[in-house]
């Protein structure tokens, strides 16, 4: 019960200060997860945004339910996301009582606009620290220009006929390294045999 009500308190925590989404919130999960608490690494944290990318419902909210179900398997999970939800939840019930009647103040546009640069200073550094990572050798520098072009073109150009939905670039972006693992242990067995 113990480990249930820390996995609720330190998402409560990161649900009240998770501004901005999924994305934005990388540096304070990798903060609060992975350097403070070692729940999980750094290569896990991706993985789990990665497939809470393309998986129904919010980023944040899945990747705080897939440590939840690592750490304590399904009711983990259970109390990860009700810490995750309770905070924003209760947040916005709170603006949404008052938002009316002060969302035309001048202080609180200002407010807003402040709030939106630092939500982008934050996805900025979210992908710095994820391009670090991932883009390590010449085929994922290819795949993330491919990935990027093709979501360029599908969303901000209109040259592609449909537009590209995200889950569908994972699923590409992922079989694209499951091949090409596949291939670079194929060749590897080739060369060991051809060395017997």
């Amino acid at each position: 019960m113990k480990d249930l009500l820390e996995l609720y308190w330190v998402y409560l925590k990161i649900g009240c200060v998770n501004f901005g989404g999924g994305y934005a919130m990388l540096p304070l999960l990798e903060r609060e997860l992975v350097t403070k608490r070692g729940w999980t690494t750094m290569d896990e944290l991706r993985d789990y945004f990665a497939i809470g990318q393309c998986t129904p419902g919010v980023i944040a909210l899945n990747v705080s339910t897939f440590i939840g179900q690592k750490r304590k398997g399904v009711p983990g999970a259970v109390a990860a996301m009700l810490g995750f939800l309770t905070g924003p939840i209760a947040i916005i019930l709170i603006i949404a009582a008052f938002l009316k009647n002060f969302a035309k103040l001048e202080v609180v546009q200002h407010a807003f606009a402040g709030i939106r640069v630092c939500v982008c200073v934050l996805i900025i550094q979210a992908i710095l620290r994820l391009w670090k990572t991932s883009v390590v050798d010449a085929f994922t520098l290819v795949l993330y220009a491919v990935i990027l072009s093709l979501s360029a073109l599908s969303t901000f150009t209109g040259l592609l006929p449909v537009k590209i939905p995200a889950a569908v670039l994972v699923i590409l972006s992922g079989v694209a390294g499951l091949t090409a693992s596949l291939v670079k242990d194929k060749n590897s067995s080739g060369k060991k045999e051809d060395g017997k």
